[in-house]
């Protein structure tokens, strides 16, 4: 069985990701692949991708991996009805009423005018 993954490429703290298509028990580093299909930049968010060979692969089973399904869907692929498209996740804070946004603006304490002490003479 093929999958669609990421295969990461760049340097430390720099990720760069290939989107490839490769044998499902193989692990995503052991560098034989089927086929190149795109590739996709996190810190850009920009995506390079051979839409009709992604689209080829798809209708002949490919198993998209659950990140590649969102860059897919995000780039206007249409996805096969047996690909299952996570919801995005919204998660709410714990202690929303102890966050710094929540608080009550506090005023700033209205400047008296100086008073000079009187000198002794």
């Amino acid at each position: 069985m093929l999958a669609i993954r990421l295969q990461r490429n760049g340097r430390k703290a720099l990720p760069l990701y290939r989107i490839v298509v490769q044998e499902a028990q193989r692990h995503p580093l052991s560098g034989r692949i089927v086929a190149q299909v795109g590739n996709y930049n996190p810190h850009t968010k920009a995506t390079v991708l051979d839409k009709k060979e992604v689209e080829k692969y798809l209708s002949n089973g490919a198993q998209p991996s659950s990140r590649v399904v969102r860059i897919l869907v995000k780039e206007g692929i249409k996805m096969p009805k047996w690909v299952k498209v996570a919801p995005e996740k919204h998660v709410a804070a714990k202690h929303a009423d102890k966050l710094r946004k929540n608080q009550p603006k506090e005023e700033a304490p209205a400047e008296e005018p100086a008073t000079e002490a009187p000198a002794e003479a």
